[in-house]
């Protein structure tokens, strides 16, 4: 038992669990899975959704992200500048992001809501105001009104 303690202690300490991938955080707008048009919600073939969003000093890009019920969803964050945090209200759903790495969550959100998601880590003077807004909407509304789009965003 000793011996495992050790070994988790410094295993997650280099590799923090839920800092799932590496990036290079002076080229994410550049190329690869966090450039603008990749941003936000994409729905899956086998219908679950993956949000991708970047944190930077002081907003979350996108500021609004739209989701469905009764689905898995995968929020991958990462972050160009300085660590952040992300939770959305109401869920479990809470992790830090730090430069350089792609942090992970898995998720479901049973019912629709409307959810805020604050950056939880003091990021600088603007902190204050870096949040995200989070929609839930019912299956079938989602389908209906972003079925056939590659990205849904709460604008419609």
């Amino acid at each position: 038992m000793f011996a495992g303690i050790i070994f988790s202690s410094i295993h997650f300490a280099a590799q923090p669990p839920s800092n799932v991938e590496t990036i290079d955080a002076s080229r994410l707008h550049l190329a690869g899975e966090f450039v603008e048009e990749n941003l936000g919600t994409a729905v899956q073939p086998d219908g679950s959704v993956i949000v991708r969003v970047i944190a930077q000093q002081y907003s979350f890009v996108p500021s609004c992200i739209v989701v469905p019920a009764n689905a898995p969803v995968v929020f991958r964050v990462t972050s160009p500048d300085v660590v952040h945090g992300f939770l959305i209200t109401d869920t479990n759903v809470n992790s830090m992001v730090v430069p350089g790495f792609i942090a992970e969550v898995r998720t479901r959100f049973e019912k629709p809501k409307d959810h805020l998601m604050p950056c939880h880590e003091f990021c600088s003077v603007g902190h204050d105001g870096m949040w995200a807004h989070v929609k839930v909407v019912d299956r079938q509304e989602f389908t209906k009104s972003y079925g056939s789009q590659p990205r849904a965003s709460c604008a419609g």
